[in-house]
């Protein structure tokens, strides 16, 4: 039987006066530090950014 992973998601919202190096590093930090990868990025007409991360859930099986 094969299991699909499984994940978590944590969105975050960029302001708009947020440049594009200091987003460039929050992202690298939570990607190295919380193993969060980058799910979706959506860029709003008024400079805003929402960013959804997300990470797969281990899950550990008995070896009874």
């Amino acid at each position: 039987m094969v299991r699909t992973p499984e994940y978590e998601y944590q969105s975050l919202r960029l302001p708009r006066g947020t440049s594009r190096n200091a987003a460039r590093q929050l992202l690298t930090e939570h990607a190295e530090y919380g193993h969060w990868e980058l799910d979706r990025l959506r860029l709003y007409p008024d400079g805003s950014r929402t960013v959804r991360l997300r990470r797969k859930i281990i899950r550990q099986s008995r070896s009874w």
